[in-house]
């Protein structure tokens, strides 16, 4: 087989739990895995020295394999704590990025835990209705009917 960058092309890859595109540029490609978005991309691309040109097929195995162990570990490659999605954790007061499926189970996790310690945020997540303070009396109807039902 001959060297050709045509051959060694992925058009999927697999990262963290993931299927991304290889047609994308490497920064845009990583957006696609759950919990790391534009800057934080940017960042991991910047901190492994890849081209932020370059497109996410024409990666090699070592540097997938340095993007993988940057997301893992942030805090060892020198991203500051103020940078990342989960800080001062509710339990052991960590700070860390969650990424793929591990952010859907510390979301769920949070709200059993709001919801078991009867806290007015938890209760509205249960009862379905606005958490953030947010006006309900006009907006945010949908699903459920709300006032006056016309008779037929």
């Amino acid at each position: 087989m001959l060297n050709n960058p045509e051959e060694e092309f992925t058009h999927i890859l697999r990262m963290q739990n993931t299927n991304v595109d290889g047609k994308h540029k490497v920064m845009f490609a990583l957006r696609v895995i759950k919990g790391i978005g534009r800057r934080f991309a940017n960042l991991v691309c910047k901190i492994a020295q890849i081209d932020l040109n370059r497109r996410a097929g024409e990666l090699t195995e070592a540097e997938q394999n340095k993007i993988s162990d940057i997301l893992a570990k942030p805090l060892d490659y020198g991203i500051p704590k103020w940078f990342l999605n989960r800080q001062r954790c509710i339990k052991d007061g960590s700070f860390s990025q969650l990424i793929s499926n591990v952010c859907d189970t510390r979301l769920r996790e949070d709200l059993e835990r709001m919801k078991k310690m009867r806290l007015h945020r938890g209760l509205r997540h249960w009862w379905g209705i606005k958490v953030r303070g947010q006006r309900t009396k006009s907006s945010g109807r949908t699903g459920k009917t709300l006032g006056v039902t016309k008779k037929k």
